[in-house]
């Protein structure tokens, strides 16, 4: 199946990587000059729905089907053509598949949509984003791994804190309340801790990646969330080159596979 939901359009500001270069900490970021950061799309097209339209949880109201709980899972992204800083970009969405699961936690919706990001008509990103739509539940510290993920010889360490989690949130225009309200995310969704967003992750990889290669034209990059990061919980950025590109993997604080990505570039 294949079905156009929304079009919209935004512009790619300079002021918006500069701002995803500050909450890196970048004096010099590693990207490409002049061009949208590779992942730096994610900061365009902020929902937009009005305060009134707000659900409890901090995500737009919909009509949920019993499925309130919402997760971005992972994405494949093919990066086709620069996008140009001060560029208007237009993004066609199509919901390409729709299917309900029943797992260990109650009830799912899986959904894929497909992004299309084109300048002047031009197909420059495209990306399948897979959403997890899930029951009410006791979230809950995920159990210990099943087996200790080692890092690979490139690795960083990392700890994210709230501030940084507020600044991700507001670059994203994200009011997911399990990002910065710490009573609802404990009391209502069951979390021990704040969660870092799944994109800020990816973001942290991509970025991982750049730090060992500077101004590498990024053709690819796929992630899949496996486990959640919780703010203030060391975790470890790590990479194993292979060709021009790698794999890439966040291992959180009790050495379980947090995220795994794959990056290619041309």
């Amino acid at each position: 199946m294949s079905r156009a939901i929304e079009h919209r359009t935004d512009i790619a500001a300079a002021r918006q990587a500069h701002l995803l270069a500050a909450l890196l900490d970048h004096d010099r970021p590693p990207w490409r000059a002049g061009e949208l950061p590779p992942l730096a799309h994610w900061l365009l097209f902020p929902p937009d729905a009005r305060q009134s339209g707000i659900g409890p949880d901090g995500h737009p109201m919909r009509e949920d089907d019993g499925l309130p709980r919402r997760m971005w899972a992972g994405s494949r992204v093919r990066f086709l053509a620069p996008i140009m800083l001060g560029s208007e970009v237009e993004r066609e969405t199509s919901a390409i598949a729709i299917n309900d699961k029943e797992g260990r936690s109650g009830r799912m919706r899986f959904v894929t949509l497909r992004h299309l990001l084109k300048v002047d008509g031009q197909v420059c990103v495209e990306e399948e984003q897979d959403i997890v739509y899930r029951e009410v539940g006791r979230n809950g510290a995920p159990p210990p791994p099943d087996a200790l993920t080692p890092a690979p010889q490139i690795a960083r360490a990392v700890t994210i804190d709230p501030v940084q989690l507020f600044r991700f949130s507001a670059l994203t225009f994200n009011a997911h309340r399990i990002h910065y309200d710490l009573p609802y995310t404990q009391d209502v969704e069951g979390y021990p801790g704040l969660v870092v967003h799944g994109p800020f992750i990816a973001t942290l990889l991509m970025d991982h990646f750049l730090r060992h290669a500077p101004a590498a034209q990024v053709s690819s990059f796929s992630f899949r969330a496996q486990r959640p990061i919780f703010a203030g919980e060391p975790f470890t950025l790590g990479l194993a080159t292979e060709g021009m590109g790698g794999d890439l993997m966040a291992i959180d604080h009790a050495g379980g596979l947090a995220m795994r990505a794959r990056v290619e570039t041309r």
